[in-house]
């Protein structure tokens, strides 16, 4: 018996979001599949509090998810409850504004993860040498990180509730030493007054900080692309995504709160600092036990991201944007498997690239895919009003236009506060609008070949 089937193009979107003998994503794990889409933890705050200093991040932390991830928490959960189709924010921009918008929003997510997903694996292995420094020798953490890969394919291959279960496990895990240093902290107020004067070698400024934190509140969208597989997706998405929202906030506020009872000056503050801090207020045990939190956070978003970008492909294969080959399930856990392989190939040979974080490039390419999330929100209030809409961004269609405006701002801000990024010798501002402008030609191939075929 073949081990996969083809699955034959829908003629709409409300077929398309049905995926027959598959299971189902429930409320808590859609919220914790999107908790690593956007977050995996505490993790990356660092910069944060050197830049802002603690009353400074606290409020940059809660200011940016009302302003940036709560306007885009609820564009999502209208249109998903709306058009609850497998392949997300693509089939959403698709149906607003045609087949060419629809490409690009799928191009600028694909093109994206191709810099951002290799980020994972090395963070991986950065905090496995932490702990072993034998991996970083020769070429042994490459092929921990193409472990990781492979992993994390084959779960994903293995079915949505296998990831999910996975996730829930790998999100208990990693808070745990957050919790001990949260609690620590409260119970030992000026204990780190004396590690003041510890140098760092972040230049992070208040800009900075609101561009880390608009980073690590970055990529509530991506949780969209399963909706064909989640239980009753009208209702379940918009309660998920407002949980997330919570969830990922609160996880960063309340542990950079309780360290400011510590007295730890901010400027003792880098990346990598939650390491050394849990060693200082807990000892080796609890320095251990966050560095692994750390794998485990590299590992659930890898995991959780490759769940996402792997419908995309299989949406495109469904409307003819790709070779029909790509729409084909796995018999028993429907999950398209040529998408995943191809994927992860794709960003395994990318690990040894050594991209860095590459700030101007992610916002930009996030930023106006997101933007035409926000246009077809609008665009489908006033051109399909009769669509049936268990949730509704509140305000009518001047709310819709409206929730997108503080969103936009904040990214306009940010490219202008990054453009002195370089990215081959280019600035990153041009380097990202070349590939920007590089889907249309790359639509303008797609087309021609299907006609063709």
């Amino acid at each position: 018996m073949s081990a996969v089937d083809s699955h034959r193009a829908p003629t709409n979107s409300s077929e398309s979001s049905t995926r027959p003998n598959g299971s189902k994503l429930s409320f808590l794990p859609l919220v914790i599949a999107t908790f690593f889409m956007v977050s995996g933890g505490t993790y990356g705050t660092e910069d944060i509090v050197h830049g802002a200093g603690y009353g400074g991040a606290i409020l940059v932390l809660l200011l940016t998810p009302l302003l940036w991830s709560l306007p885009t928490a609820l564009m999502i959960g209208e249109l998903a409850s709306a058009i609850p189709a497998e392949g997300g924010f693509y089939v959403w921009v698709r149906q607003a504004m045609g087949r060419f918008w629809g490409f690009q929003e799928a191009w600028l997510s694909l093109v994206a993860s191709i810099f951002d997903m290799a980020i994972y694996p090395t963070l991986f292995v950065a905090y496995l040498v932490r702990l072993f420094p034998w991996f970083d020798v020769g070429h042994r953490g490459l092929l921990v990180g193409t472990a990781v890969v492979v992993a994390c394919a084959l779960l994903n291959l293995a079915g949505i509730q296998v990831v999910a279960m996975a996730s829930v496990w790998l999100f208990a895990l990693l808070s745990a030493p957050f919790v001990a240093i949260t609690a620590l902290a409260f119970v030992k107020p000026g204990g780190l007054a004396s590690a003041a004067a510890r140098p760092t070698m972040s230049h992070v400024d208040i800009v900075g900080a609101l561009l880390v934190a608009m980073w690590n509140y970055m990529g509530w969208d991506n949780a969209s692309t399963i909706a064909g597989e989640v239980s009753r997706p009208q209702r379940t998405y918009p309660r998920a995504m407002l949980a997330a929202v919570a969830l990922v906030a609160f996880g960063y506020v309340v542990p950079v709160a309780a360290m400011s009872l510590t007295k730890l000056s901010p400027t003792a503050w880098e990346t990598g600092s939650w390491a050394d801090i849990a060693g200082m207020l807990g000892g080796p045990a609890l320095r251990i036990a966050l560095v692994a939190g750390g794998m485990m956070s590299a590992f659930g978003m890898f995991n959780a991201l490759v769940l996402s970008y792997s419908r995309l492909p299989y949406a495109m294969a469904l409307d003819g944007m790709l070779p029909p080959v790509f729409a084909k399930l796995t018999r028993r856990t429907r999950v398209p498997w040529l998408s995943v392989v191809v994927l992860a190939t794709a960003w395994a040979l990318c690990l040894g690239l050594g991209f860095e974080r590459l700030v101007t490039l992610d916002i930009l390419i996030y930023g106006t895919s997101l933007l035409l999330e926000f246009v077809a929100l609008a665009v489908l209030r006033f051109t399909r009003p009769e669509l049936p809409r268990a949730f509704r961004v509140p305000g009518g269609k001047m709310g819709a236009v409206l929730v997108g405006v503080c969103p936009m701002l904040l990214l306009g801000f940010s490219v202008y506060g990054s453009q002195s990024e370089r990215i081959l010798g280019m600035n990153g501002l041009l380097f990202g609008a070349i590939l920007i402008v590089a889907g249309f030609a790359v639509y303008g191939v797609s087309s021609f070949v299907t006609k063709t075929n």
